[in-house]
């Protein structure tokens, strides 16, 4: 039985017979070949029986297990023109369907189809052919302050939505009524995040009917990037304000962009019923309360431009102020209450203009003499304002609320209020807004306020070219966008990009300025970069749709003409923020020009690092980072040198809005995102110590550098734009000159701000033209502007920007042969002196500060200054809001210490505050970022003189930078030498 197995196990079998008998014959195949050729000859008969192949009998060819076919295949039996699917079984839940369905992912809430308007379409397409009759604006302000409440009471009025709003009360009601809140963490959140444009077809009091393209914006301070790219597009700007907290810091960075630019403000003192119904101020008060709002507003105008405010005032008696309580839908201006007196009473003849002029300030009603004074000269005596307009208000709202349906039922209709039985007894909330809409009737004193204000398109161009136009202003081009010539040049301004409905694409926003956009024109796409000299930011396109965009749904439109906003398919694919979208040839071939890209309120300065979770999908990451870019208008991704993928945003909630959308939107992925930190910037308190030189690698030419701190403002005008390095060399040398005393020599030669042309920093060239050849100088010049552009962008602390530092080129040695000073020699060379001299300034970090501006309870006081001051913060001050029971205390904390700030104080005062953080300045962080003394302990926080030491060296340690630096590894080796000799340096500091 041992036979049975090899050495290995494998089963060998039983042993066959030594012979093989068949059929009585023997027959052995190495016989057969030795045999003789008789032999031979007999037995190849037999061997050719034995090798005829019966073709037709089964084959005796050894098939493998896996080759083997016991069934027909599913192709063989339903033939090849059928497509089969074979799934193999328990790979799949008996919940998952072997072919899964096509979903269509939806991102944001939109009308299945056009919702049903009070207007005629075809009156709205009709009315954009005139832009006299159109009114472009932007409804602006803080956080809650009911702009967009505001804009469902005119959606209501042009708008069916009786179907949306069927059986929805309360908590649903108002989420159907946010009209303009189409993102789902709009909804989840109750605030809106994107602006969101509406174009409504709006009659006056007269009945003349107007188009007004509305922006509704966001009112979260991290939002505001939003605003500045809808203030681009409007040519004014309604003002919305909660009469209980008055001006706040949305506000009043709303207001100081819109003066700045040159537009137009109108005043809507919102949520009135806060007066009667939660304050409970009498009359009398309640017009102190309102007086107070609108002078808040005007100190605010007063001190974005002093001396100049005049101009911009907002007051009730110029028809500038709206009064309006959006949750009970109405709204009034003064000369549309009077007009409503004038239709109360048909029998008495008076001005109803005059009249309401009357209405607002210290002019008093005396009710036995029936005249108007300057002084209550009755004992009965009432200011206007409060005998006419609040307490018929107050009245209004006392009855309704006290009131028996029946006695109500008989003052309602003595006003010309008729309610159905059942309206009568519906809940408070509800009847009172019944009431009201009926009384005030729609909001046509709003429309005439805007009609009368804001100018139209026509007369808002000039604004829009002299500010950001930068082209001449005296071409045919020009002239047809200042006349809105709908048959002019096609010029479109694109400032936002709004993403479809499966967030796979976007479609482009912009205002047209010049001709008539329609589907299937050709154009050319003008990026921020594109300019004259360099034409590589600019695309070929073909316009796909053309759009009015009514935020949940869009009309299509075979054409918008100029002075009207559009909505564009099929150009996004190169615009990142903003564009300029030209027709592709211009009238006498005339170059072409862009819109400047937009100037923020402030800038990006939170800072987070993203990374896939599975490294195979960083590719899919990236797609989503391109997207985000687009999305968000301030929003900065970029890869550091160590690889690391960084998102830049403004603050806490703007990046997590960003990473919710990376995730579920636009990547569709998880990602792993590192704690927030926040940008720094590198800064010179003093001048360089010594002229510090630089040699090229060739040692044929030297640079030599002096660094010093810039003057103070000269950083803000470089950034705001108020003097450009692309301007005339006369031009910026004057503007030196005048402000900051520049001698006419060293303003001259100023060569380049930077890292960019808008850059905080200085080259300043100061060599003497009998030292060196200006001609040699001239050659380097574009070498030395580079290598200074380069050292700015990233600092010698760690890697950081340079900011207010100026650079002098004090002395060059040049190669005379032109191959020995190229730009490879003189880049690098021009950075290293740029570092050396900076590091011999007494170099400091900087970093970015919040103003953070708290509103709640008095009691919530003590807790701010508590939270701040474990936070390096501190407070300015704090004062009571007037008329109210709340405080509004304003101060400032760093933004890397802000993290985590809000909720703190939430918790601290059970909720009670609400807060702002805006960024607000950048301040030297305290203490020697170059002083090795300083110890740090892990874990352990740095003592007050030790935060720059300990913020730079964990800063280079994250970027995977060497653990130190110092000036002896930008330092030649003979400067070094003679530094240490003379005891400037000690021995450590190379």
């Amino acid at each position: 039985m041992d036979d049975l197995y090899d050495e290995f196990g494998n089963f060998i079998g039983e042993p066959e017979e030594d012979s093989q008998e068949e059929d009585g014959n023997t027959f052995d195949g190495a016989q057969y070949l030795d045999d003789d050729e008789g032999d031979a000859q007999s037995a190849g008969g037999a061997g050719d029986e034995l090798m005829d192949v019966d073709e037709e009998g089964p084959s005796n060819a050894v098939v493998l297990h896996e080759d083997k076919q016991y069934y027909p295949s599913a192709q063989q039996t339903y033939g090849p023109d059928v497509e089969t699917l074979v799934q193999e079984e328990d790979t799949q839940t008996l919940q998952q369907p072997i072919v899964a369905p096509i979903e269509q992912k939806k991102f944001t809430i939109e009308e299945e189809d056009l919702p049903p308007v009070y207007f005629d379409r075809a009156f709205l397409s009709d009315l954009v052919n005139f832009p006299a009759q159109v009114r472009n604006v932007a409804l602006c302000g803080h956080l809650h302050h009911g702009k967009t409440s505001f804009l469902d009471t005119l959606v209501q009025q042009t708008h069916d939505t009786s179907k949306l709003l069927h059986g929805k009360h309360g908590r649903a009601r108002e989420e159907q009524l946010r009209y303009t809140d189409t993102h789902i963490l709009e909804r989840e959140r109750g605030l809106s995040i994107k602006a969101s444009p509406m174009s409504l077809v709006l009659p006056g009091t007269k009945g003349k009917s107007h188009l007004l393209n509305i922006i509704d914006t966001p009112g979260h301070v991290n939002f505001a990037d939003e605003v500045a790219a809808s203030l681009r597009l409007v040519d004014g700007v309604v003002l919305v304000v909660d009469v209980v907290e008055g001006v706040q810091t949305t506000t009043e960075l709303v207001i100081k962009h819109a003066i700045l630019a040159g537009l137009p403000l109108v005043l809507l003192i919102n949520k009135m019923d806060r007066l009667i119904l939660e304050l409970k101020l009498p009359p009398t008060d309640a017009y102190f309360k309102l007086k107070h709002v609108v002078e808040e507003v005007n100190t605010a105008i007063e001190n974005a431009v002093p001396g100049r405010g005049e101009k911009f005032r907002v007051s009730p008696e110029r028809g500038n102020v709206c009064f309006s309580c959006s949750s009970m839908d109405w709204c009034f201006t003064l000369p549309s209450f009077s007009k409503m007196y004038a239709e109360s009473y048909p029998n008495a003849q008076f001005n109803s203009h005059e009249f309401s002029r009357r209405l607002w300030g210290d002019i008093f009603f005396n009710p036995r003499s029936r005249k108007f004074t300057r002084k209550a000269v009755e004992e009965r005596a009432k200011r206007s304002f409060v005998h006419f307009v609040l307490e018929p208000i107050y009245k209004l709202y006392s009855h309704t609320i006290s009131e028996s349906p029946q006695d109500l039922n008989k003052t309602l209709q003595s006003l010309g209020v008729f309610l159905k039985p059942t309206q009568l007894k519906s809940n408070a909330k509800d009847l009172l807004r019944m009431v009201c809409e009926q009384f005030f009737g729609p909001a046509s004193g709003f429309v005439d306020m805007i009609v009368d204000h804001v100018p139209s398109p026509v007369e808002g161009a000039k604004q829009k070219l002299d500010n950001y136009y930068t082209g001449p202003l005296d071409s045919q081009t020009t002239k047809a966008m200042l006349e809105c010539d709908s048959d002019g040049p096609l010029v479109v301004h694109v400032t936002k990009l709004f993403n479809t409905q499966d967030a796979q694409g976007f479609t482009s926003f912009g205002r047209v300025m010049s001709g008539t956009v329609r589907p299937g024109d050709k154009v050319r796409v003008l990026g921020e970069n594109y300019s004259i000299d360099d034409e590589e930011d600019m695309v070929n396109a073909t316009i796909e749709q053309v759009w009015i965009a009514e935020s949940r749904y869009n009309v299509p439109t075979s054409g918008v003409p100029a002075g009207n906003f559009v909505l564009l398919g099929g150009v996004d694919g190169s615009i990142v923020k903003t564009a300029t979208i030209v027709a592709p040839k211009l009238p006498e071939d005339e170059d072409t020009y862009i819109f400047k890209p937009i100037s923020h309120f402030f800038e990006s300065v939170f800072k987070v690092a993203v990374e896939p979770i599975n490294p195979s999908e960083l590719p899919k990451m990236l797609d989503g980072l391109r997207k985000i870019n687009k999305s968000y208008p301030l929003i900065t991704t970029k890869v550091e040198e160590s690889g690391e993928h960084v998102v830049l945003g403004t603050g806490e909630l703007y990046m997590d809005c960003v990473l919710h959308d990376l995730r579920k939107l636009y990547a569709q992925m998880e990602v792993k995102i590192s704690d927030p930190v926040t940008r720094f910037c590198e800064t010179i308190v003093d001048q360089s110590a010594i002229k510090c030189y630089a040699l090229t690698p060739n040692k044929k030419n030297k640079l030599t550098f002096v660094a010093e701190p810039l003057d103070e403002g000269i950083a803000e005008d470089i950034e705001t734009g108020r003097v450009s390095i692309r301007d005339p060399v006369r031009k910026v040398g004057k503007f030196f000159e005048d402000n900051y005393g520049y001698d006419l020599l060293a303003s001259r030669n100023i060569w380049a701000f930077g890292p960019d042309d808008r850059g905080p920093n200085i080259l300043q060239n100061d060599t003497l033209p009998s030292d060196i050849d200006p001609k040699l100088l001239r050659g380097v010049r574009d070498g030395i502007r580079q290598g200074f552009a380069w050292g700015t962008r990233e600092g010698p602390l760690c890697e950081e920007p340079i900011r207010n530092a100026k650079f002098k080129l004090t002395d060059v040695e040049l190669a005379s042969e032109a191959i020995f000073r190229g730009g490879g020699q003189i880049i690098p060379t021009a950075r290293r002196a740029c570092y050396s001299s900076f590091l011999m300034a007494g170099p400091r970090l900087m970093e970015p500060v919040y103003a953070c501006t708290m509103l709640g309870p008095a009691s919530a006081v003590s807790s701010l200054y508590t939270v701040l001051a474990r936070r390096r913060g501190h407070v300015l001050s704090d004062a009571p809001v007037p008329g109210t029971p709340l405080y509004s205390v304003k101060g400032l904390i760093p933004v890397i210490d802000s993290f985590g700030f809000e909720t703190d104080l939430r918790i601290h005062t059970q909720g009670a505050v609400t807060l702002s953080l805006v960024f607000d300045r950048w301040n030297i962080v305290p203490g020697d970022p170059l002083d090795r003394s300083v110890v740090l302990r892990p874990l352990e926080p740095a003592s007050a003189q030790a935060t720059a030491r300990d913020f730079v060296l964990k800063t280079r340690r994250r970027k995977g930078l060497s653990e130190d630096v110092g000036v002896g590894k930008f330092l030649e080796a003979d400067l070094l030498r003679q530094l240490k000799e003379t005891g400037m340096l000690d021995g450590g500091a190379s």
